[in-house]
């Protein structure tokens, strides 16, 4: 067993490094806080071919595994978390049309995807229906050649810049089971009756826009059903999903790195009764806990992406891994503000933005109760 990561990989961490270092790192507190839109930043990554990540590369994509796939995501959130949420609903989604489109979509999309010219993302959620997809509202009818799609998408990353926008639907709501009636549908830019109405506000994951989506009346072309064949909506989202959760495990992982290195340096510097408060017993146990959860999160993220990269099924493995890491993030930033003191309070320090960007590492690609769920339904299927 090989714990470390080949040297093709390290240097492909080295080049993130180096451009978080140089492009995000610099101007992250400051837009941040302005809610300011990174386009320089997004405009850097189509140049480096990140939105490409999961495309292989008959299509123009750098075919990266998903462990590549992991150390992009950590090491762009240890300098601004939301840029990696622009680049992981993207390639949550090509990876979904890799998978399941036809030959005639991928050749349609997956080209300009890669360089970034189209983005994407996913639209699942419903005011009403979070983890529980099959509780979804959207509809979509058959009418000659076109689909007319009536419903409400919020919390959807990238919404302004979609295209197209995967749109879970149900092509068949009265079918029991539900899932073997929900499809999902490519909605293009500009298609009338597709409009993004508002941005949510939020406590976090600022930068990148979080919006409701409303269809009235949308029709989309039969050609724009996802793999062609009705009913299999569910099964791509999930698949998509399982990749997603990898996404924000790593995710995770780079914020809770961010925090534990915020507070080493921090501990090491401050001073407190003669001495730099890293020599008290209690700062040691709380550093010492810290690195340990962080180093178990990231290996957990690895096997995860790995046993993914297999082609095998990872469902238990990237719900451990997300689980873990994310409560490992929520961890690691209360404990780097506690060990900041009034300082990790302040807006002047990163800290403070690792702490407000945590939380939604719970809750994004399905909560972890709900993941706990899945974890236990797979340990108990050899029973």
């Amino acid at each position: 067993m090989d714990f470390e990561l080949s040297e093709e990989h390290r240097m492909f961490r080295d080049s993130v490094r180096s451009f978080v270092d140089k492009e995000i790192r610099p101007v992250a507190r400051e837009w941040e806080h302005a809610g300011r839109y990174p386009t320089e930043i997004v405009e850097k990554m189509k140049e480096l071919g990140f939105f490409g990540i999961t495309i292989p590369a008959a299509w123009g994509g750098l075919d990266a595994d998903l462990v590549s796939m992991a150390i992009l995501f950590e090491e762009i959130s240890k300098g601004w978390m939301a840029i990696a949420g622009i680049l992981g609903s993207h390639s949550l989604a090509c990876r979904m049309i890799v998978n399941s489109g036809t030959e005639e979509q991928k050749r349609r999309w997956l080209p300009e995807l890669a360089t970034g010219v189209r983005r994407t993302c996913i639209a699942l959620t419903e005011p009403d229906a979070g983890s529980d997809l099959q509780g979804i509202k959207t509809v979509a009818g058959k009418d000659g050649e076109t689909y007319v799609i009536r419903g409400t998408k919020t919390w959807i990353t990238n919404a302004r810049y979609a295209n197209p926008m995967p749109v879970l639907v149900k092509t068949n709501p009265d079918i029991t089971p539900s899932h073997a009636g929900m499809s999902i549908l490519m909605v293009e830019q500009g298609t009338p009756g597709f409009e993004v109405t508002k941005d949510i506000g939020k406590l976090g994951y600022k930068g990148t826009e979080s919006c409701e989506v409303v269809f009235d009346d949308c029709r989309v072309p039969a050609d724009n059903l996802l793999g062609g064949v009705e009913g299999q909506g569910l099964k791509q989202a999930l698949g998509a999903l399982e990749t997603g959760r990898i996404n924000i495990a790593a995710r995770s992982v780079g914020i809770a790195q961010a925090a534990f290195d915020a507070a080493l340096r921090y501990t090491a510097d401050r001073e407190a009764f003669g001495q730099p408060i890293n020599r008290f017993q209690a700062v040691q146990l709380k550093i010492a806990d810290m690195a340990t959860q962080v180093q178990a999160a990231r290996l957990l993220t690895w096997w995860a992406a790995s046993v993914a990269d297999t082609g095998k099924r990872a469902d238990m493995e990237s719900g451990m891994a997300k689980l873990f890491a994310s409560e490992v993030a929520i961890t690691c930033a209360l404990d780097s503000m506690r060990l900041h003191g009034g300082y990790g309070y302040s807006t002047e320090f990163d800290v403070e933005r690792l702490y407000r960007d945590a939380p939604l590492m719970a809750i994004g690609e399905g909560t972890n109760d709900i993941l706990r769920t899945i974890i236990a339904k797979n340990l108990m299927k050899g029973l």
